[in-house]
């Protein structure tokens, strides 16, 4: 929280000199991939670390992006946190019944769409997570689907001194059917046991509020 207020200063990652400041990564090639192959792309992550960050990077380095959010409940934070977040990530898409139209569409113009993936969602897919079967969001997949875009995980590490490492992953294969097409419950499967991996990684780095497994 005491981050969060001070999202704006936070990024200081220079490409000219990269890994000089708070932010470092190992993965600038596949961020510059990203940012040059003139396609959209799906990007999934879990709440590690600052996990705001890798939204603040895409528009830092004009990166076209949009990102799927959960609107808190109370409705003062609500409105100071749209405050904070609207300058500096891109198109700001709220859950709600609308948001599949909203994130097609801004795939269709060439955006890069990135959501959290590591929480219940009650209308998903089944899948296997730490070893227990629970709900996952299959939008990812779905969207890959009809698209046929890139699908990348991004995920922060939080460091000492004040720093953060920001790590990629893929782009993924993703599972596909006898017929070819994208198999939406093994692909979100796969992404799941992705964001495992980072979490058995970084355990106490995984900030968990809600009842995953039901």
């Amino acid at each position: 929280m005491g981050e969060y207020v001070h999202l704006g200063r936070i990024w200081d990652y220079d490409l000219a000199n990269p890994n000089s400041g708070r932010i470092l990564t190992d993965d600038g090639a596949l961020f510059d991939q990203l940012l040059h192959d003139g396609k959209p792309a799906l990007c999934f992550a879990a709440h590690l670390g600052n996990w705001e960050l890798p939204a603040l990077a895409a528009v830092a380095h004009g990166m076209p992006s949009a990102v799927v959010y959960r609107m808190p409940n109370n409705k003062a934070v609500a409105k100071e946190i749209t405050r904070i977040r609207a300058p500096l990530m891109g198109r700001l898409i709220r859950t709600r019944s609308q948001a599949a139209l909203e994130m097609a569409a801004a795939l269709e113009a060439g955006e890069h769409l990135g959501m959290l993936v590591d929480q219940h969602f009650s209308r998903g897919v089944e899948v296997t997570f730490f070893g227990r079967r629970c709900r996952a969001n299959p939008s990812i997949a779905r969207l890959a689907k009809r698209f046929d875009c890139p699908i990348v995980g991004v995920h922060v590490e939080r460091l000492p001194d004040r720093r953060f490492r920001i790590v990629g992953t893929g782009p993924i294969e993703p599972a596909r059917d006898a017929a070819g097409q994208i198999d939406v419950q093994a692909t979100t499967q796969a992404i799941t046991t992705i964001v495992e991996g980072w979490i058995r990684a970084n355990p106490g780095q995984w900030l968990w509020f809600h009842r995953r497994w039901r």
